[in-house]
């Protein structure tokens, strides 16, 4: 069905831009935009991205390769002299895995397509949950950044900053992911590994969570699966 309207989503290939695709094809017409920056889980992620994108039917692809968060480091996920730590999911502190201010780059990728677009809104699958480790994870966040857009674009330029999931916890995004038929099976989320997932990484740790809380068996495979509920 042709909707009238074109999105930009913003797909890792992870859980939660995969289950914001799902939301976004319901009233728009889809663009998806991945970014390589030299994560260590790189060449999976975007096997994952292609493989939501055919899911959908997808023929607006923007894969854009970002050199200088390697360059800049401070990540686990880009410096490989930065050990992966384990996950703790109590823990209120900013995890090796932050990538400075990444959330920022990569809406302005989206944002500059989507005004070539003429796009009406720009999806990213950011999770509140995640928000004490990831600052730019914050609803006040992407607020401001709304406000940044519709000051640095075109006068007749409106596009919206929409995050769907972001107060839903791990266990509903996966419920909502079934709810709407996303191919969760077809996502990786593995900050470490490309073949099996860790199992013990904090992305794992909440994907795992969110999937042992709704009762749904996790379809991807990993090394060891802890029980984190």
């Amino acid at each position: 069905m042709k909707k009238n309207n074109i999105a930009v989503v913003a797909v890792s290939g992870g859980m939660d831009s995969c289950v914001t695709t799902a939301i976004a094809n319901q009233e728009y017409d889809l663009a998806l935009v991945h970014i390589n920056y030299g994560q260590r889980t790189e060449k999976r992620e975007l096997k994952a991205f292609n493989d939501i994108a055919d899911f959908y039917n997808v023929d607006k692809r923007l894969i854009i390769d970002f050199t200088h968060f390697a360059k800049i480091g401070g990540s686990s996920l880009t410096d490989y002299n930065i050990e992966v730590s384990k996950a703790n999911l109590e823990s209120k502190e900013i995890p090796t895995s932050y990538v400075p201010f990444r959330n920022a780059n990569i809406l302005s990728v989206c944002v500059s397509w989507a005004e070539v677009l003429n796009a009406k809104a720009v999806f990213i699958g950011a999770v509140y949950e995640d928000a004490s480790g990831y600052p730019d994870c914050r609803p006040e966040f992407f607020d401001a950044f709304e406000k940044v857009v519709d000051l640095g674009t075109k006068p007749e330029t409106k596009i919206k900053i929409i995050t769907p999931i972001i107060h839903f916890s791990k266990a509903d995004i996966v419920k909502k992911g079934i709810e709407l038929g996303a191919p969760l099976h077809l996502t990786w989320s593995c900050y470490q590994n490309e073949d099996e997932a860790c199992g013990v990484c904090d992305s794992c740790a909440f994907r795992l969570r969110g999937f042992q809380k709704a009762g749904v068996e996790d379809p991807l495979p990993y090394k060891i699966k802890p029980k984190y509920v």
